[in-house]
């Protein structure tokens, strides 16, 4: 037998607002302080939070594992360019020789909350000053360098130095901020357009 439902008499909620002669949640929170508190408390957790995951080895070791893959792969592009015969154990032997260099190179430059065991460290403000200018630099000189040899040299020079210095062009564009990084790029066109080099 199927049950009676109640009868509930409907009636429209209470939408004068809060009385205000009694105090609100927030009323009492700021009586007492508590969003102040609650402040205080996140910044000690986000302080605490702050701990590094990953060293500066760990670091390094991931991003020459991706370095080393693109260097592999513009190794790849290049041969494939000339039309050569792809000799995968040559490949290979590059990349795994280019890959304590990369990471030398990045455990050494990169910047990283954790200060270098094996490097000094300076102050930070100039740190970030140096790292910016020293990548701004290198970024002009492998990417105009890279224009040049593409144009210039013949293909057995190119399919030797066009990896390792694609990579480090690459990475130093990588490791800068974008107001820093834009005209460098914008500087490696105005060589090409000024040398007038052929782009593809």
């Amino acid at each position: 037998m199927p049950r009676k439902e109640p009868k509930i008499k409907l009636k429209q909620a209470d939408r004068s607002g809060p009385d205000p002669s009694l105090e609100t949640l927030l009323d009492i929170a700021a009586k007492r302080n508590l969003s102040e508190a609650q402040r205080q408390r996140q910044a000690e957790l986000d302080s605490e939070n702050e701990e590094i995951l990953i060293g500066r080895l760990g670091d390094s070791i991931l991003w020459t594992i991706s370095l080393s893959m693109l260097h592999f792969t513009l190794d790849v592009l290049v041969t494939h360019q000339y039309a050569e015969e792809l000799v995968w154990k040559g490949v290979i032997s590059r990349t795994l020789q280019a890959c304590p260099v990369i990471w030398l190179l990045f455990y050494a430059f990169h910047p990283h909350p954790e200060p270098s065991h094996l490097f000094p460290r300076l102050p930070a403000k100039a740190y970030q000053y140096l790292h910016e200018i020293s990548f701004f630099a290198a970024s002009i000189t492998a990417g105009c360098y890279l224009i040049h040899i593409t144009n210039e040299y013949g293909s057995f020079a190119i399919m030797k130095q066009a990896p390792p210095i694609g990579t480090i062009w690459i990475w130093s564009v990588i490791e800068l901020n974008i107001l820093w990084a834009v005209p460098s790029v914008a500087f490696c066109a105005i060589y090409l357009k000024v040398k007038d080099y052929a782009f593809l």
